[in-house]
């Protein structure tokens, strides 16, 4: 029986809430506090922290990826050699997983960064707030957006806290035009159409409480989910509308015409490099310190033309132990590790302040599946980088698997298939690194999913 039959009271599927001249839908009779629209901004950290979230999928070809020794005298890898020149900054990590998402690999990129549980008998699936928004919501008052999402193919890695999927943007020139470009309305035009209605729930709160007060707690529930996600939408308005007055950065004319030419997936390489350009260039400018990118998608994508590889990354991963699909799989590993050292030179390159800025940005790259063609997804690859100035410290390879490393010889394809079917230690969560790093940004924040603690091996 619903809530609303237990109550003898029942909504016309057409009825609105009323107020002031406005109208506001009821939604189909999903829960966190309403933030509040005009609640002053929270005082700007002294020092910017950022984030950057990188995601690859379907893992890796596991048995080219282990690195066999941890510690400071660990050996990369490959597939990981072009980080060799950044080895006093980054930090692979072996032995992670989400407790939560063990063998539902469906998910794996929707969870990443969220660590929700995910049904294992496939009933329906309903995501949380993921590490990156959270983040937002402490260093986002500073700059003119609170995070970036992206996606070079594939979708966003960022959820809200109503677990609904923020759009990720995949057009580098209307990435370009969002960040930097001129406004093709005078601020007064703009400010007005922002403005038009004011605020639709301050209008209709009367009778908003008035229903809410008849409605069962299940359908209450539903019904304070969908007006927050409304205020939500009120409160971008009301950002964006207080940032008008702040003229965006300017860029120079021959860095404007780099960042806006026009490439496509055919040229790989050139295209990967001009999203993590815009990415560096955003962060430079402050107009952002969250960043999410998706690589590509877990389902189709990835086919690199620029290496002589035309299948995907998908199809690749689905390798049925064929030594030339292994091969491939590898150089793409490869191909895709080497685009991260780019964006790392990058952020070496250009200063914040006195010190580089990777200093203050820490990247996380990886995926949320270990050993694509069994769908493992109990050693994640995970390499984090930078953040010096937020209290992290490099230079080892931190192995989750050492505890019981004896019963997974990692020297034969059966001891990596099995350290990527389940993991060696049970308490070697991506939550304690999502943890870590939310702490680093000032998120105050004693757990996060089903995290056990911070890591301590890479902090100061």
């Amino acid at each position: 029986m619903s809530n609303l039959n237990m109550n003898r009271w029942q909504v016309n599927r057409r009825q609105m809430l009323r107020g002031a001249g406005v109208s506001l839908a009821l939604p189909l009779l999903n829960a966190m506090e309403l933030p509040t629209l005009h609640a002053a901004p929270r005082p700007a950290p002294n020092q910017p922290k950022r984030s950057v979230f990188l995601y690859i999928p379907n893992g890796v070809n596991t048995l080219t990826w282990q690195i066999e020794q941890a510690g400071a005298d660990y050996q990369f890898s490959t597939p990981m050699k072009s980080l060799e020149r950044h080895r006093d900054v980054v930090t692979p990590i072996s032995g992670l997983h989400h407790p939560m998402v063990l063998g539902k690999h469906h998910n794996c990129d929707k969870v990443w960064l969220t660590g929700a549980n995910v049904p294992s008998d496939g009933g329906a699936f309903r995501n949380t707030v993921s590490a990156d928004q959270l983040m937002a919501e402490v260093q986002g008052p500073s700059t003119r957006f609170s995070s970036v999402e992206l996606a070079i193919e594939g979708h966003s890695l960022a959820w809200s806290r109503d677990g609904i999927p923020i759009p990720a943007e995949r057009n580098t020139r209307v990435i370009f035009n969002r960040l930097f470009g001129v406004e093709k309305q005078s601020i007064g035009e703009v400010r007005r159409r922002l403005n038009r209605r004011g605020s639709i729930l301050d209008a209709v709160a009367e009778d908003a409480s008035r229903v809410q007060r008849k409605l069962g707690t299940e359908d209450r529930s539903k019904l304070d989910e969908y007006l927050t996600a409304v205020r939500q939408v009120e409160v971008r308005t009301t950002r964006a509308e207080s940032w008008l007055d702040v003229p965006k950065p300017t860029i120079q004319p021959q860095e404007e015409a780099r960042l806006t030419r026009k490439l496509d997936m055919s040229q790989v390489t050139e295209y990967y490099r001009l999203f993590f350009d815009l990415m560096v260039l955003a962060l430079r400018t402050d107009s952002t310190r969250v960043i999410t990118c998706m690589i590509c998608s877990e389902s189709n994508g990835g086919a690199i033309p620029d290496i002589g590889i035309s299948q995907t990354r998908h199809g690749l991963s689905h390798h049925n132990g064929d030594p030339e699909q292994l091969r491939r799989l590898t150089a793409t590993d490869t191909f895709l590790v080497e685009q991260y050292s780019y964006f790392l030179d990058q952020l070496k390159a250009h200063h914040d302040d006195d010190q580089p800025l990777l200093d203050t940005t820490q990247v996380l790259w990886g995926s949320g599946m270990a050993y694509g063609h069994s769908h493992g997804n109990a050693n994640l690859p995970t390499i984090l980088a930078g953040g010096k100035a937020l209290g992290l410290k490099h230079g080892q390879h931190v192995d989750f698997n050492l505890p019981k490393i004896g019963q997974y010889d990692v020297t034969n394809t059966d001891g990596h298939y099995r350290i990527c079917s389940r993991p060696v230690d049970g308490n070697a969560r991506l939550s304690n690194l999502l943890l870590t790093m939310l702490q680093r940004m000032d998120v105050e924040v004693d757990q996060f999913q089903d995290s056990v603690g911070p890591i301590s091996e890479i902090v100061t």
